[in-house]
């Protein structure tokens, strides 16, 4: 299927529709996170918003990839983005009767999570039946492009409304841009994978865990694929507080205002912009983990700079975090790329959901060690280790036969997991 020409035109009429669905979610976001702040000032507010958002994609996740692989991609899709519709048609009609509480802040944090895991699952597993393996790089190029935008233009965007309607308009303009999304999808055929056929039909349908649980042999069967969760495990960690702790950074080493710190973001923004437009036009290297790995060694390199920067020296941080961000879609784009093209069709969104979730639970343990730890020895040692640390493990990747040999070995082990029709039915497309 990945050979059949005029994919363009389909794929790329909902990915549009997608693009413009997520700046408008963005800036709603955007909208929302100012109004808890003016409305209490209260940093424990703001944090139960953010787990809020956080705990459903963590512990639903596993179960919305187990449905996306049993569903009708499309129509979830199209049911996903209807739903954050709908939250945010209820936001609007909140804010338009003042009746708008904080509590109602969770609820759509909440919702809109789950709509948003379903949907990522759903597009994800989706591109690679759309898209020639040959362009899945190219493709994730332009999905970290866009995430660069919204990096650069989501807060600006999201105050410019707010300067110029009224908060329930803010949130019908999110409701018009998820509509723009979902329209496409009602007329453009998404292909779904090739299933299992039922052997009898007194046969017991899988329950939801059973579905979960192939899932998660089918992970723990593929030793190349196990070596890279674990790797991106470790440096998620490594990472994620390192980027939470930029305003620290910022205000206590380099003794800098709301000014700078805008400044630092948005540098980080045009870095992942321009590192999407990079991967887009070159594609990467031909061994798609090579991509991945000089992305990590290079931008733990960066993250070793910002750490030993002087205080007096604020450029330095700047041009090194301009790095970390190029480094970003290189990164994750090949990596999302040599899942896409070797995990089996009817079980990517497992996989995927499953890795996204691990990858989500990271980010609490992260902050947990890096917040005491950064206390007791300072900012900088954080950056400086969490720099080297991932240096480390792109270099140490490159000894790691099992890891470079990620996808050429993608039909040995991790194939037993998979019913033989399925298999068949991967190998023949």
């Amino acid at each position: 299927m990945n050979t059949r020409t005029g994919w363009k035109a389909p794929f790329f009429t909902i990915w549009t529709g997608q693009a413009f669905s997520l700046i408008g979610s963005r800036a709603a976001q955007f909208a929302l996170v100012w109004w808890l702040t003016k409305l209490t000032g209260s940093a424990t507010v703001l944090a139960m918003a953010s787990m809020a958002a956080l705990l459903p994609e963590i512990f639903l996740g596993p179960i919305a990839g187990a449905l996306v692989d049993r569903w009708n991609r499309r129509i979830v899709m199209i049911v996903a983005d209807g739903c954050v519709a709908l939250a945010s048609l209820w936001l609007a009609y909140l804010f338009w009767t003042g009746h708008m509480q904080v509590w109602h802040v969770y609820v759509i944090m909440a919702v809109r999570s789950v709509g948003g895991g379903f949907h990522w699952t759903a597009m994800q597993a989706s591109t690679s039946l759309m898209v020639p393996e040959k362009h899945l790089t190219r493709v994730a190029g332009l999905n970290q492009m866009v995430k660069g935008v919204l990096d650069i233009a989501g807060p600006p965007l999201g105050a410019l409304l707010m300067g110029m309607l009224p908060l329930h308009s803010v949130m019908l303009v999110d409701v018009g841009t998820a509509l723009g999304a979902i329209v496409p999808l009602l007329f453009v055929h998404v292909p779904q994978p090739e299933r299992a056929l039922v052997a009898a039909a007194s046969a017991v349908k899988p329950t939801i865990w059973a579905d979960v649980r192939q899932g998660l042999r089918y992970i723990w069967n593929w030793p190349g694929l196990v070596t890279l969760i674990g790797a991106a495990l470790i440096f998620k960690i490594a990472l994620t507080p390192a980027f939470s702790l930029v305003p620290l950074l910022v205000s206590e080493h380099f003794h800098g205002e709301a000014a700078q710190l805008s400044l630092l973001e948005s540098v980080v923004g045009v870095g992942i912009l321009a590192g999407g437009m990079v991967l887009s036009t070159w594609g990467g290297f031909r061994r798609r983990i090579y991509t991945t790995i000089m992305g990590l060694i290079i931008l733990g390199l960066a993250f070793v700079v910002v750490g030993l920067a002087p205080a007096g020296l604020f450029w330095v941080a700047l041009a090194s975090m301009l790095v970390a961000g190029l480094m970003i879609p290189l990164i994750d784009g090949p990596l999302m790329a040599i899942l896409q093209s070797t995990v089996a069709p009817e079980v990517q969104g497992r996989v995927f959901s499953l890795f996204g979730s691990l990858l989500s639970i990271t980010s609490p343990f992260g902050l947990a060690i890096a917040g005491p730890v950064s206390d007791w020895l300072g900012l900088q040692v954080w950056y400086i280790a969490a720099g080297a640390l991932c240096a480390a493990i792109g270099l140490a990747s490159l000894f790691m036969p099992v890891l470079m040999n990620f996808e050429q070995n993608h039909n040995g082990q991790a194939a037993q997991a998979v019913p033989a029709p399925a298999v068949a039915a991967e190998r023949g497309s």
